[in-house]
């Protein structure tokens, strides 16, 4: 979906609250507003009570809350109410949500964008992170800000470094999508039986480009093997609704094997509600924003829209996101396409999800004591800063970093985020409480800062002025920092890239500032380049990846610069070269090689410039296994006792690592455990992601122990029918990347299917 804001950029700061704003409340049963004592009956069920709210509503009614910008029922005292909020990464702008001209609703804590805070790979900290998202946009609702609708997490899979929208996944691989979605939905949502907020995971399903070569996400048929479609794309949502229950799903614009998205069968009800048995009818799916317009008009799976918007809502879909008249509903229930069967089921589903979310329970409401207090607290500040710390990766280093900065040290910051805060939020985010950029980060610090822009664009030329001025700035200091990478334009919503390349400008300003001989760090801005130039001219020093870190993103860098602070983070995307946007499309969804194009991502792709999970550190670890030397395992055993409803949640073997730190600095370390093997339905070996783990704050000297959990899941393999299967064989798991240490074990006896995939149609 799209939704442009202009982000107000605060003084740096704290939010202070001088007075308690007036609480609005949702439609509250206590002051007799609704005219339904069902409605209010605390003791029934949420079933029964989103029930008798609809057998109120008389056909105009029920219609005109079908799509997100609900219309209410005043004649039963039911308000209008916008399903349309967002919390990608903080409360943010979107058609249900309003910032106050005044504290303290006027700001909310912007985190780091989605794919740094993967890199953390620290899973309680993502959690931390979405408890606090999900407070901060309760008590948004509470107030009358927003709705408690967030329609979020994007758990879509990054598999093409082009995609404009890459920046708000957890990136390119699926069991790290699968945790990433778990964590998040659990800390939007609560652990309570009322639901905190609602949390909607997108975009169902094969969403992963935007407008490439005049194909759009709008018109596009994903072709995609059922192998391709259970191991990798649908695996993040197999976690949302199976096995965390998230209230909500959104479907996407693009086709699936020449069905659209919305009105997908196989996709909505075969797999999502059958499969998963996810039909709990406090569970809804919304569509994208126009994607039901897209049926008919770009798909020409339906003849006129009305024909479209009942075959959408007939596939299972209860709510139409539209802008202004997307969908034909009016159309569809005057022609006779819309039964009110499927009119009511998509009623019950929206408003028992709203039942179970304490909508209607006013100060009755397990959450509705959230409020103002709870809104860019010093907690959150916190958590925002910790996760642009721990996600930062540092790809090169030859021992320049950490600067040995003292106060008055002279450093010259240059490029176009150095001192922009317009930068550092990313898509998708709110007004944050303070942007603090490098700039402003160092001059806390006490050093003596000279601040020179630079160029951005691919077609921007290294200007006399940016040169002139980069190089004076440079030559009277003693240190220089280089905030440069992604055109920042050139990607987004609707916006893919077209070139791995650094912009032709910043590659010949680099060259000169690398040419004084003074220390210089390059800090990485946006998705990942092609850094061969960088990683091989000698004269520049150090490279962070630093993406989009959020409201407190310039001080996160220099903590690390400076050493206050050691970088633990690791790639969650392949870093590729420049020439794979000539040898593959975005479009082809397939992930294995072929021999026309070469495959996607680290499992399939052999050559990157950096690896998925690289990153580097300011100390050296020691890592070794302490499982035993050689283990075995019978299939048929571990599938006996596992009582689990669906086999492959259940535990493997646990795996334990234990890390010495034998430099001289204070560090995380993050464990990254594949699995490797001859084994299985495919003739050659494969390279995945089966468990990870961090631990903090490990001092020189220490040894730790990481305990790495899995599950039989994480142990089969998928086969071409989308069969996720255990077999038996050798299997090597590798520590680490590059690999630091290595341990084998077998399973022996017959295969077992954990998981049967449902056939596709015919």
């Amino acid at each position: 979906m799209k939704y442009s804001a202009l982000v107000s950029v605060l003084a740096a700061g704290s939010v202070v609250a001088q007075e308690r704003p007036p609480r609005t409340t949702f439609p509250d049963c206590v002051d007799g507003s609704l005219a339904s004592n069902a409605i209010c009956d605390q003791s029934a069920s949420p079933a029964a009570r989103a029930s008798a709210l609809i057998g109120l509503m008389n056909t105009e009614e029920k219609l005109q809350n079908l799509v997100s910008k609900g219309k209410g029922a005043p004649r039963i005292g039911l308000p209008d109410y916008n399903w349309w909020s967002e919390a990608l990464h903080g409360v943010a702008y979107a058609p249900g949500i309003r910032y106050a001209d005044t504290a303290p609703f006027n700001s909310s804590t912007v985190f780091p964008m989605p794919v740094l805070m993967a890199a953390a790979f620290d899973d309680e900290l993502l959690e931390e992170i979405a408890t606090v998202i999900g407070i901060e946009a309760r008590a948004w609702g509470n107030y009358g800000y927003a709705g408690i609708d967030y329609w979020t997490p994007n758990v879509n899979t990054f598999k093409d470094p082009r995609w404009g929208r890459g920046s708000e996944t957890p990136g390119e691989d699926a069991l790290r999508a699968q945790r990433y979605a778990a964590s998040m939905v659990r800390g939007l949502e609560g652990d309570k039986p009322e639901r905190r907020v609602i949390a909607t995971c997108k975009h169902y399903a094969g969403n992963d480009f935007e407008n490439w070569n005049g194909v759009t996400r709008h018109d596009f048929d994903a072709q995609i093997s059922l192998q391709d479609l259970s191991e990798y794309y649908l695996a993040p949502f197999q976690q949302c609704t199976r096995d965390s229950k998230a209230g909500s799903i959104m479907c996407a614009y693009n086709a699936v094997n020449g069905v659209p998205s919305c009105a997908n069968e196989y996709l909505i009800q075969t797999i999502l509600r059958d499969h998963w048995n996810w039909t709990d009818s406090n569970n809804y799916i919304t569509s994208d924003c126009e994607a039901v317009l897209d049926v008919s008009l770009n798909h020409h799976y339906a003849e006129t829209n009305a024909e479209g918007t009942a075959v959408c809502f007939k596939a299972g879909m209860d709510l139409s996101c539209e802008y202004e008249g997307s969908s034909d509903i009016p159309g569809a229930w005057d022609q006779g396409l819309l039964p009110i069967e499927t009119v009511d089921r998509a009623l019950q589903r929206l408003y028992e999800g709203l039942v179970r979310a304490g909508y209607f329970d006013g100060s009755d409401s397990e959450y509705a004591a959230l409020g103002w207090e709870d809104v860019n607290t010093p907690h959150a500040q916190e958590l925002a800063l910790q996760a642009a710390i721990e996600g930062i990766v540092m790809l090169k280093n030859d021992d320049t970093l950490p600067l040995e900065l003292s106060e008055g040290s002279k450093i010259a910051l240059i490029g176009f985020w150095a001192d922009d805060a317009s930068t550092l939020s990313g898509g998708y985010s709110g007004r944050a409480p303070f942007l603090r950029t490098p700039a402003y980060a160092a001059r806390g610090l006490g050093l003596d800062v000279s601040v020179a822009t630079g160029p951005v664009l691919q077609n921007n030329s290294a200007s006399d002025n940016w040169t002139t001025n980069a190089l004076e700035a440079a030559e009277k200091s003693d240190f220089i920092l280089y905030f440069g990478g992604q055109d920042t334009s050139a990607a987004g919503e609707t916006l893919d890239r077209y070139s791995l390349a650094w912009p032709e400008a910043q590659l010949t300003l680099l060259e000169k500032l690398s040419e004084l001989g003074k220390p210089l760090v390059v800090v990485q801005m946006g998705d990942q380049l092609d850094d061969t130039p960088l990683l091989e001219n000698d004269g520049i020093n150090g490279i962070l990846w630093a993406s989009w870190p959020g409201q407190d993103g310039g001080t996160a860098v220099l903590d690390l610069i400076t050493g206050a602070k050691s970088p633990s983070g690791r790639l969650p995307v392949t870093q590729y070269p420049v020439n794979y946007t000539d040898v593959i499309p975005i479009t082809d969804m397939n992930l294995r090689p072929t021999d026309e194009y070469p495959g996607r991502t680290y499992r399939w792709y052999p050559t990157p410039i950096l690896p998925f999970g690289f990153g580097l550190h300011y100390t050296t670890f020691d890592i070794s296994f302490a499982n035993d030397s050689s283990t075995s395992h019978s299939i048929q055993d571990l599938v006996s006792t596992c009582n689990n409803t669906y086999p492959d949640t259940c535990a493997f073997p646990s795996l334990k690592v234990e890390i010495t730190n034998t430099g001289e600095k204070t560090s995380d370390y993050v464990a990254l455990a594949f699995l490797s093997g001859e084994y299985g339905p495919e003739p050659y070996p494969i390279k995945t992601l089966a468990s990870y783990g961090r631990h903090r704050d490990i001092a020189p000297g220490e040894v730790a122990e990481i305990p790495l959990t899995w599950t039989l899941g994480n142990v089969a393999r998928v086969d071409e029918e989308g069969n996720r299967v255990l077999y038996p064989g050798e299997y090597t798991v590798q520590l680490d990347e590059p690999v630091l240490a290595t341990f084998q074990f077998e399973l022996t006896g017959d295969p077992e299917v954990l998981d049967a995939w449902p056939a596709a149609p015919e």
